[in-house]
C-alpha cells in the first residue's frame, strides 16, 4: 500500500493548491469590486487638496491636514487613531521669487520662471545681481572653479531621456538640487540655478528639498522652468557677459511640532506583530500636493474603508500611517521607526505609496530573497488587473526608515512613471491631474498585496 500513498498525497496537494489559488482569486475580485465600485479614495482627495491645499511641514494647512487625516481614519473604521509627535523643520518661502535675464540688448525679457529649493535660505533684501556661469555638471564646475567666485553657478543638467523608468531619471539629477549649492559656494559663488527635476513639455519650474554643507556659505538656490533654462542657455551663448538679478524671501524658521497620523486594525491571531501600509501627509506649499503624495495617503485609508467593507479581520495588526514631513527631512518616518524600534515592536512588512497615483504597474521590494519569491508566487493573482512587476529593488522613503532601524521587509506600489516628473513638486500637482480610475486601481492592488502578506505570512 505505501508505493501508493506518496502519488495520493500529492494528487491531494495540486488539489489544495488549485482550491487554495482559486480562493484567492475570488477574494481578490471582491476587494477589487468593492474597491471600484465603492472607494472613498478620489472624494477624500478632493478634500484634502482642495480644502487643506499645499501641507509643507510647519505650516497651518499641515494641522489642517492632520486633523483631516484623524477624521478620515476614524470614518473608514479604524480601531484607534492616534497622533504621534515628532519635531519638523518649518520652512517658509515669503514673497515671489523674482529672477530677470539683465542684458546689454534692449529687448524685453519676461521674469523667468523659478522656484527657491526648499531650505534655500533667501537673497538680501534687495536682491542679487551677477554675473552667470553655465555648467553642465559637477565635473564642469571643478574644471571652471577659478571663474566661480562672485558668479551665480546656472546648472543645466537635463533628465535624460534614454531612461525608461523615469526615477532613474531623476535619481541621476536630483544631486544638482540637492549638493548643488554648497559645492558651488567653496568656489565663491553667490546663488545657484538648477534646470528643474523634468522632462516635461512646459515651462513649470519644479521645488524641492536641497541641503548645506556647513563649512561653505549658505546661498540662494532656485529651479528654472525648462524653456527659461534652455531661454537662459541660449542667451549665453550669444551673450556670455549678461546678468542675472536674482531675489529671493525665504527663511528657516525653528522646528515645531508635527504629527504621524495612525491609525490600527488589531489582529486577530497575532495583534503583538504588525503590517505598516502608508504615505506621506506634507507636500510642497506650491501645490496641492495631489499625487505627492495626497494619492498614497488615500490609497492607504481605502484598503483600511475596504476590509472593513469586506468584515476581513486581518490576522496581524494592520497599521495606518500618514507619514509627517517626507518632503524636506524625513523626520516623520524617522520618529516613526524610532519608536518602533525603542518599543522592540514585531514588524512583519511594511507598504509605501509615494510614486503618484497613475495606473500600478507593480512593486519594488527590499526584502530577503526567499520572501521575494514567496510574494512573486502570487504575481498570477495580480495579472487579471494588470499588475505584473514584482521584479524591483526599492521601497518608499518612509519605510525605508523603519527598514533601516528594524531590518522589516518593505515595499512600495509602482505606477506607471511616464508622467509623473511632468508634475513632481510643481505647481501643476493638483486634483485635477488625477485620475479616480487610476487611483482606485493603485488602492486595489496595495489592497490585495496586504491581504495575502496577511493571510501567509512572509
Amino acid at each position: 500500500m505505501r508505493r501508493f500513498l506518496l502519488p495520493v498525497l500529492l494528487v491531494c496537494s495540486i488539489t489544495a493548491s488549485a482550491q487554495q489559488l482559486e480562493n484567492d482569486s475570488l477574494k481578490l475580485r471582491q476587494l477589487a469590486t468593492e474597491v471600484l465600485t465603492h472607494s472613498k479614495a478620489y472624494e477624500q482627495l478632493r478634500v484634502l487638496t482642495k480644502q487643506v491645499g499645499g501641507r509643507l511641514a510647519g505650516s497651518p494647512q499641515m494641522a489642517k491636514a492632520e486633523q483631516w487625516g484623524v477624521k478620515a481614519l476614524k470614518e473608514s473604521g479604524a480601531d484607534t487613531v492616534y497622533l504621534q509627535a515628532c519635531q519638523v523643520p518649518h520652512w517658509v518661502r515669503g514673497a515671489k521669487e523674482e529672477v530677470r535675464i539683465i542684458s546689454r540688448r534692449r529687448d524685453f525679457i519676461p521674469p523667468l520662471q523659478v522656484l527657491a529649493l526648499g531650505n534655500s535660505v533667501g537673497s538680501v533684501p534687495a536682491g542679487i545681481t551677477a554675473p552667470v556661469l553655465e555648467v553642465s555638471s559637477f565635473e564642469e564646475l571643478e574644471a571652471k572653479k577659478d571663474q566661480v567666485k562672485g558668479k551665480i553657478v546656472f546648472y543645466n543638467y537635463p533628465f535624460n531621456p534614454a531612461f525608461i523608468h523615469t526615477f532613474d531619471s531623476y535619481g541621476d539629477a536630483v544631486r544638482y538640487r540637492g549638493r548643488g549649492a554648497s559645492r558651488a559656494a567653496k568656489y565663491g559663488a553667490v546663488a545657484i540655478m538648477i534646470r528643474s527635476m523634468t522632462h516635461g513639455a512646459n515651462n513649470f519650474p519644479h521645488t524641492g528639498a536641497m541641503a548645506y554643507n556647513d563649512s561653505f556659505p549658505k546661498i540662494p538656490a532656485v529651479a528654472l522652468g525648462l524653456e527659461d533654462a534652455d531661454l537662459l542657455s541660449n542667451r549665453l551663448k550669444d551673450e556670455s557677459d549678461l546678468k542675472i538679478y536674482l531675489r529671493t524671501s525665504c527663511r528657516m524658521l525653528p522646528d515645531t511640532i508635527g504629527h504621524n497620523v495612525i491609525a490600527e486594525i488589531k489582529g486577530t491571531e497575532h495583534p503583538e506583530q504588525i503590517i505598516t501600509v502608508g504615505g506621506h501627509l506634507d507636500s510642497w506649499d506650491v501645490n496641492e500636493g495631489a499625487h505627492d503624495d495626497g494619492t498614497g495617503c488615500v490609497q492607504s485609508i481605502e484598503i483600511l474603508r475596504a476590509f472593513k467593507a469586506l468584515g476581513i479581520r486581518p490576522k496581524h495588526t494592520l497599521r495606518i500611517v500618514l507619514f509627517a514631513n517626507e518632503e524636506n527631512g524625513s523626520r516623520g518616518g524617522k520618529k516613526y521607526a524610532e519608536v518602533a524600534k525603542a518599543a522592540n515592536e514585531q514588524h512583519i512588512f511594511a507598504l509605501e505609496s509615494d510614486a503618484g497615483g497613475f495606473t500600478p504597474r507593480g512593486f519594488s521590494f527590499t526584502m530577503p530573497q526567499e520572501k521575494r519569491e514567496k510574494i512573486k508566487s502570487w504575481a498570477p493573482l495580480f495579472l487579471p488587473y494588470d499588475v505584473y512587476d514584482f521584479s524591483s529593488e526599492g521601497g518608499g522613503v518612509d519605510v525605508g526608515e523603519l527598514h533601516e532601524a528594524t531590518g522589516v521587509a518593505m515595499g512600495e506600489l509602482l505606477p506607471d512613471s511616464q508622467r509623473y516628473f511632468d508634475l513632481h513638486h510643481a505647481v501643476n500637482d493638483v486634483f485635477s491631474a488625477v485620475n479616480k480610475r487610476e487611483l482606485e486601481l493603485g488602492a486595489f492592488s496595495m489592497a490585495a498585496l496586504i491581504y495575502l502578506v496577511d493571510k501567509y505570512g512572509l
